[in-house]
């Protein structure tokens, strides 16, 4: 008799990481690569965390922490929302997560029962249907596009059904959308009024274009996650945190005990001087800026000139609808004929992504004039 396998490792795959896997390919098989596919700085961590790092290693015995993280970098998250933000943060409701793909579980789990309805856009991160639906919540997708600016406001769930919560992004990934204060403050009022939990994605804050992002940690009843893979150009420590309502702080508590012990000790020591580093850090988004200006300058004369507003990250999102009806396709078709790799819109809007793709631009600046030259020469 066949053993059982259970149905959450079902769930569609992240596409973006099979994007990488058939760029790695192409270059085991001899190929050239320019990485448009993935979200991940091409920079490293700051150099004074790189030192901390080391100096850590020489000096401590590196082992568990308390489920929550260290006392030291709590005390700095919350710092840093006091300086930057104007916010003051209870330390006790700061919790440091295994990535912020840590603190959304923890997060989903906590917050949510199975068969609870939660909201998220379309398009919109992936891996939040993804983990929602292995815990067994019912995501339930909100369309977003032009009308909207690309991103979740009140106005996109006018005829929404009743939520158990709703997942808002600001910047957003695929499209870059960033809410103003006025639309973030609405859709905190929006749940509170449905007794909906709001869960805010903030882990692109720093990385806007001329518009700021708010924060909604102000807000002792909302879920706020942040990481410091984008901003802080350090996908691979693996570290993120979360502002978690008082009512869930021990609920949070436990589930993290039980599911991680800890986060990773090294990279708490580090982190702590990332705080300092704005300088090196905002010398990354200025080049993303000019990565950007080539990509909404060139973009269009290569024929995708259908664009959404790219206000922050560091996406953009295309519409290739006028060239395809099956943007996976599509997109192999780029990396295959141009050492291009781009992730197709499927990733994040099972409906309509078929007609998008998105690209990223947190490489250097050669690569993106290189990427969008080869583009151009394709579509002639």
């Amino acid at each position: 008799m066949p053993l059982k396998v259970a149905q959450r490792g079902r769930i569609p795959p992240f596409i973006v990481m099979e994007v990488m896997q058939a760029a790695a390919d192409r270059v085991a098989a001899g190929g050239d690569v320019i990485h448009l596919e993935v979200g991940q700085p091409s920079t490293g961590a700051p150099r004074k965390v790189v030192e901390a790092a080391h100096a850590a290693l020489d000096a401590h015995v590196l082992g568990y922490t308390l489920p929550f993280g260290s006392a030291r970098l709590r005390q700095r998250i919350a710092d840093h929302y006091r300086d930057l933000y104007g916010v003051a943060v209870p330390v006790e409701r700061i919790a440091v997560t295994v990535g912020s793909s840590g603190a959304f579980l923890l997060a989903f789990l906590a917050a949510f029962d199975p068969g609870d309805r939660v909201g998220i856009a379309a398009p919109g991160y992936s891996c939040y249907r993804q983990i929602l639906t292995a815990v067994g919540v019912e995501p339930v997708s909100i369309p977003v596009g032009p009308a909207t600016g690309s991103k979740l406001t009140v106005e996109a769930l006018a005829g929404i059904e009743t939520l158990d919560g709703l997942i808002v992004a600001s910047p957003s990934n695929p499209t870059g959308g960033v809410l103003t204060d006025v639309e973030l403050a609405a859709l905190i009022e929006w749940c509170r009024a449905r007794g909906a939990r709001l869960v805010s994605d903030e882990i692109y804050h720093g990385i806007t274009y001329g518009v700021a992002a708010g924060t909604a940690a102000n807000a002792p009843d909302v879920i706020t996650i942040n990481s410091f893979s984008k901003y802080f150009s350090m996908t691979g420590w693996r570290l993120g945190w979360m502002v978690v309502p008082p009512d869930l702080v021990r609920g949070i508590e436990v589930l993290a005990q039980n599911l991680f012990i800890s986060p990773p000790s090294l990279s708490q020591v580090a982190c702590v001087a990332a705080f300092d580093c704005a300088e090196e850090l905002d010398g990354h988004v200025a080049r993303y800026a000019r990565n950007r200006d080539i990509l909404l300058d060139e973009l269009p004369r290569a024929g995708f000139d259908r664009l959404a507003p790219a206000e922050g990250a560091f996406y953009i999102y295309a519409d290739v609808s006028r060239y395809t009806n099956d943007s996976g396709a599509f997109c192999k078709r780029i990396l295959a004929e141009t050492g291009v790799a781009c992730t197709p819109g499927i990733d994040f809007d099972p409906a309509e992504g078929h007609r998008f793709m998105r690209l990223a631009y947190p490489r250097s600046e050669a690569e993106v004039a290189e990427a969008a030259r080869r583009l151009k020469a394709w579509k002639k």
